[in-house]
């Protein structure tokens, strides 16, 4: 086996059939990647859906895990720790992968060996169809992630999403895994920013992250489930996470962030005016909550 691949789940059961089909139905052989699906808590039945799924999937390298502490950070530590081979591939419950996924993943290893840390591009696959008011400003809230057209080294500051990344064991075990502190998803808390801490930690090392548009995932989005309280919970957990991981560096760190934030809140306001004068006023809006909600999250409101 050359990749493994940790999904970790909470109360997505309609949702990891897809996914585990998506990788079943690769291009490349089951013997060369093997799937670690962590269940952290779920209450809907996502045991008994994987072992329906598996039953009528016997063959590939397939294992159904647990993982009782709460946090994605937790589940994807735990998948991470019964991985059996040298590359780690973290994706989402909702994350249908393209039927060349895993051999773009391996061909990129082969291609560029000394990358130690990488990830693809995320397409939202809005159901039933995409909201009036969703822009490409808000749209990172539900996963939409289009780096480059070319393969490419990330820019200072920029790094993977964590439904479609990729690590070298090794270096994920050196720095520590995931943080905990940084759980990620916890219920209906979020807070966010573990996979950012995770690549800064890597470039810390002195590696360099990449970039590869040909490692592709759909993200799966029910509209009828984009509720302000949701998106409140998604953005406000990006400024509670980088609350968190700029004070564990120092509170000059945190203040400089509170600044960036200052910043980014007065450019979605000036982003938002300009809609409005196109005629676009539901994506006004959503604009500057997006901001107005990663603000409150960074002052921990």
């Amino acid at each position: 086996m050359k990749l493994s691949i940790v999904i970790c789940s909470y109360n997505r059961a309609q949702y990891i059939g897809d996914a585990l089909d998506s990788l079943y139905k690769q291009t490349t052989s089951l013997s060369d990647f093997e799937v670690m699906l962590v269940d952290n808590n779920s209450t809907d039945g996502t045991p008994e859906v994987y072992k329906s799924w598996r039953e009528i999937h016997p063959e590939g390298n397939f294992q159904y895990l647990t993982e009782h502490q709460q946090g994605a950070s937790f589940a994807r530590n735990t998948g991470a720790a019964h991985a059996k081979t040298g590359w780690l591939c973290f994706m989402d419950d909702d994350a249908v992968a393209f039927p060349d996924f895993v051999a773009n993943i391996i061909k990129h290893t082969q291609e560029k060996p000394t990358i130690v840390g990488f990830g693809g591009k995320i397409i939202p696959k809005y159901i039933p169809e995409k909201p009036v008011w969703m822009s490409y400003y808000v749209s990172s809230l539900v996963g939409n992630f289009d780096y480059s057209p070319v393969p490419c080294a990330f820019k200072k500051g920029k790094y993977p999403l964590e439904s479609n990344m990729v690590i070298k064991k090794s270096v994920f075990d050196q720095i520590g895994g995931f943080n905990t502190t940084l759980p990620g998803v916890m219920g209906t808390l979020r807070i966010g920013g573990e996979g950012k801490e995770l690549f800064y930690k890597v470039i810390g090392l002195g590696e360099e992250i990449y970039y590869d548009p040909n490692i592709i995932v759909y993200h799966v989005v029910e509209t009828n489930k984009l509720t302000k309280e949701y998106l409140y919970r998604v953005a406000s957990g990006i400024g509670r996470g980088e609350r968190i991981r700029t004070l564990s560096i120092s509170t000059f760190s945190y203040t400089m962030k509170l600044i960036e934030y200052c910043f980014k809140l007065g450019a979605g306001v000036v982003l938002g005016i300009k809609y409005a004068m196109m005629g676009k006023t539901a994506q006004s809006w959503k604009v500057i909550q997006f901001r107005i909600d990663a603000m409150l999250g960074l002052l921990n409101k």
